[in-house]
């Protein structure tokens, strides 16, 4: 066996010659490498699921990517333009993307006998991708779209549906803001109330027939607002961003979710920051308890060094049995801190313990998304640095005087 390690390992479990200061010591440096481990596993998960959730709910609302004409830009009405395009529906062939649909936005008013309320009116079709919505209805459901029947019914936010004082089933009339400023009505079931607390969208959008906008715009069949494009990975964003933009026509722009709510997404890259002030502040912590731990551990063997030194053996492996000593707290704090954090990250997101008001952080629960990847990278950042930061107290024991440390008490 190892020499170095044969006596680290003794020290460790309190044999040759322990003191009384050295389990105090060991337990306070795995307690301080498993709290900071704790704090930057939650950390990381609670900030990976905010942005996760709030990024999915900009998304459901206007998908990846949208191509429209461009004089629809910043606009929620905009020049209509053909279905007949090469990449409809033939980009959904191209790896990554998901899903093309038609759409068309159109303001309206919604009015009852006792109230009116401003909305947008989104327009979809038969190919719209129900899986967002289907996931934040609270009551009712959604409805299917045929292209040779128009349909009536209409889909409310839950925000919409109690000011207007509106339930499923109910008849509501729609008024749609002509270009002249004249008012077309038109008369809708309510077939569903949905709700994902992202108060811009919810307070603004109703889902109806695309066909209700063309009639009402003068537009044939085959003419649209614009197309939304679903991708499979959000991280290939910007590459197929470029690749739509760059295999759309001449007269027709393209841009992506981050490029259509800037706001939005530089506020959820400001999240990084807090995770990375988290990061290391809970590194400096848990490197100044290691460090001072292994001083104290130098401390308390002196007469041991001082013997080791008389009887031969160089600094560097007197060092050595230091650090692993020292590797050994961080490795065990190290997993008591995967136990607890993963543990805690796990029955937060099965059962939601925690909650949050929705009117601040438009989610209900905190949030938690599990990356094991970006787990094991803090798990081995904190091994290295802890590590790397420890082999400068030990470089201590270079100074030690074997005379005196014998005589040392």
């Amino acid at each position: 066996m190892n020499l170095e390690y044969f006596i680290a390992k003794n020290i460790i479990k309190g044999k040759s010659g322990s003191k009384k200061f050295t389990k105090p010591i060991i337990r306070i440096s795995i307690i301080a490498i498993a709290i900071g481990l704790i704090v930057m596993i939650v950390a990381l998960s609670i900030v990976s699921g905010f942005q996760k959730e709030i990024r999915n709910k900009v998304i459901g609302f206007g998908s990846h990517i949208q191509i429209t004409s461009y004089d629809s830009q910043n606009t929620y009405e905009g020049s209509p333009i053909s279905i007949n395009q090469d990449f409809y529906p033939d980009i959904e062939t191209i790896e990554g993307i998901k899903h093309i649909q038609i759409y068309a936005n159109k303001p309206g008013i919604i009015k009852t006998k006792e109230e009116i309320y401003g909305v947008i009116v989104k327009g979809i079709g038969s190919d719209f991708d129900w899986t967002f919505f289907d996931e934040n209805i609270i009551i009712g459901s959604s409805f299917q779209i045929d292209d040779l029947v128009t349909e009536n019914n209409i889909l409310l936010s839950k925000h919409i549906a109690s000011k207007m004082k509106l339930k499923v089933g109910d008849k509501m009339f729609l008024y749609f803001i002509q270009q002249n400023g004249q008012l077309r009505p038109k008369d809708f079931i309510v077939k569903g109330i949905y709700q994902t607390d992202l108060e811009q969208f919810d307070d603004l959008y109703v889902l109806a027939d695309i066909a209700h906008i063309q009639k009402r715009n003068g537009w044939g069949k085959s003419q649209v607002g614009g197309f939304e494009v679903l991708i499979d990975n959000y991280k290939e964003l910007e590459k197929l961003g470029d690749f739509v933009y760059s295999h759309v026509a001449y007269n027709l722009h393209s841009s992506t979710i981050k490029e259509q709510n800037p706001d939005i997404f530089n506020w959820l890259n400001l999240q990084d920051y807090s995770f990375y002030v988290i990061i290391i502040l809970m590194l400096v912590v848990a490197v100044i308890n290691i460090v001072s731990a292994l001083l104290i551990l130098i401390l308390e063997r002196t007469n041991m060094i001082g013997i080791l030194k008389a009887l031969g053996m160089p600094n560097w492996n007197l060092r050595k049995i230091f650090l692993f000593n020292a590797t050994y707290l961080i490795v065990k704090g190290l997993i008591w801190g995967n136990l607890i954090g993963i543990s805690f990250c796990l029955i937060q997101q099965h059962f939601g313990i925690f909650t949050l008001p929705e009117e601040s952080y438009y989610i209900a629960v905190v949030p938690i998304e599990l990356s094991y990847i970006n787990i094991m990278f803090l798990n081995a950042g904190t091994l290295i640095v802890c590590v790397l930061m420890l082999l400068i107290p030990s470089y201590v024991i270079a100074k030690i005087s074997p005379v005196k440390a014998i005589r040392f008490d």
